[in-house]
């Protein structure tokens, strides 16, 4: 029997909007002040991505980075994979624009992946999996978001949580040491009405009465989900770490989602990791969902908080309840 193919992560590239809103800025168009959103989520400000700027724009420019980090063309993608929770249109998918614009083979398949916040974790694991397969050689896997345009800036519970940018990874088969060590995937549909987007489906299609409800904006029950995404994440890292092998003291760097900095140093105390081992950017982009674990491993890998060879934990909780882990070597 032939060994299964190994994964080898080529490259990574993130993109974030122009565009700052601080909280000073929130103050001036909500119920709300810089201390009050500082001292609950730990943000200080996000990104906001223009009116005629799309997903498909920001997953565009985070992927030329990454092939030109990996040093291959758009014509060696085999597969394009976008995890996004706010696509372009609900169709085509958001990955098939991005084929277009990246001017990848007409033939390389291309599909969207929606597991809120988890969705790049989910990604990778599609991914690896289609490569062990030997199915696919070479993927682009994207998280793109812009929440931006899904908050309801009334509501100052949810919209001074969100923002905007994408990350991206390119993956490729390997004879070599496997750069995926191993990862781990849950959801409970049970906890689906505590963070959710009701408009726009089947159950509440575009109407005017659902436009009046603001039924096209996100909708959060925040203590509810505190109290479920500590557990949740702690679980998915340690079982994600008993199926890599490693001990955490071989992890070099945690990167969590970065959805509230109570919540990632809640984990890291479950966990038992001090915060100097935790990647921490959401003072300055707030929760881009899918976008969160990529972006924020590009990041540390920029600012060389990780080297060559170093073992980095990924972890991420998001509506559904979806939530999952994966050990990866850079």
């Amino acid at each position: 029997m032939n060994k299964k193919n190994g994964v080898k992560i080529l490259g990574t590239g993130s993109y974030f909007p122009k565009k700052v809103l601080t909280n000073v800025d929130l103050e001036k168009i909500v119920d709300t002040s810089d201390e009050w959103i500082s001292t609950r989520t730990g943000i200080k400000e996000r990104r906001i991505a223009e009116e005629n700027e799309y997903t498909s724009d920001i997953a565009y420019k985070a992927s030329i980075e990454a092939l030109k980090t990996a040093e291959i063309s758009p014509k060696q993608i085999d597969l394009i994979l976008v995890a996004t929770i706010s696509p372009d249109m609900l169709f085509p998918s958001t990955a098939c624009f991005l084929q277009k614009k990246l001017g990848s083979k007409l033939s390389t398949p291309a599909f969207d992946l929606s597991a809120a916040c988890s969705g790049f974790i989910y990604g990778l694991t599609v991914a690896r999996a289609f490569i062990e397969s030997g199915l696919y050689k070479t993927i682009l896997l994207v998280g793109a978001e812009e929440l931006s345009k899904f908050v309801d800036w009334t509501d100052r519970n949810t919209c001074v949580l969100f923002g905007d940018g994408a990350g991206a990874m390119i993956l490729s088969a390997s004879k070599e040491e496997d750069d995926i060590l191993s990862t781990y995937l849950e959801a409970e549909g049970a906890y689906s009405d505590l963070l959710f987007l009701p408009g726009g489906g089947t159950v509440n299609p575009v109407t005017t009465k659902t436009m009046d409800e603001k039924l096209h904006a996100i909708k959060m029950q925040g203590k509810e989900v505190f109290k479920a995404a500590v557990p949740k994440m702690a679980i998915a890292a340690k079982k994600a770490l008993e199926l890599s092998g490693k001990q955490l003291e071989d992890i070099k760097l945690f990167i969590p989602h970065q959805a509230n900095i109570r919540i990632i140093e809640a984990v890291a105390k479950k966990l038992g990791i001090s915060m100097d081992r935790v990647f921490v950017n959401i003072h300055k982009t707030g929760n881009i969902s899918s976008a969160t674990t990529i972006t924020a491993l590009d990041e540390a890998i920029k600012v060389n908080k990780v080297q060559k060879g170093d073992i980095i934990e990924l972890v991420a909780f998001g509506g559904g309840f979806t939530s999952g882990a994966a050990i990866i070597r850079i």
